[in-house]
């Protein structure tokens, strides 16, 4: 591997790092009774377009997690709903509705923290992202900053 290569990997890596942290405190800023799930979509040219946080609780509405209210606003902040060369950073692995959201999207790049064994579907429990019966695949880069984003979880699931 050459030295612009290790370079590069690095810097990315620093971003998403980055941009993970500006999710967690999405998360951290939610709805006392609702999940802490943050996500932040970021644009071709790295500027934050919109965030979400989970609205289940209350909103009263099932599709109000954090990712699918943060590609809503993202694609009205473009005015159309392809999100091409967008990333969509968030705190937990998405679910089967969320991966389909972010497939159909057309989002180039998924950052997530911490893994859901449960219900993931970037790589856990089922892999959406990567089926190649789609036509849109993400890059995906799992695991940023894995042990804070997993400790929000689990410090709000503490009796």
């Amino acid at each position: 591997m050459s030295e612009g290569v290790g370079a590069a990997a690095f810097s990315r890596r620093r971003q998403h790092e980055l941009w993970m942290r500006r999710a967690l405190a999405v998360a951290a800023s939610g709805g006392a009774d609702d999940v802490p799930v943050g996500a932040v979509v970021y644009g071709p040219d790295g500027v934050e377009l919109a965030v979400g946080s989970n609205e289940r609780e209350l909103t009263g509405d099932p599709t109000a997690h954090a990712e699918i209210l943060a590609l809503r606003r993202a694609a009205a902040v473009l005015g159309e709903w392809r999100l091409d060369g967008c990333t969509l950073v968030v705190t937990l692995e998405p679910c089967t509705m969320c991966a389909g959201a972010l497939v159909l999207a057309r989002v180039s790049t998924v950052v997530f923290g911490a893994w859901e064994p449960k219900t993931g579907a970037v790589g856990s429990l089922w892999d959406v992202v990567r089926d190649r019966r789609l036509n849109h695949r993400p890059e995906v880069y799992a695991g940023v900053l894995e042990a804070e984003c997993a400790e929000l979880m689990r410090s709000f699931f503490r009796p």
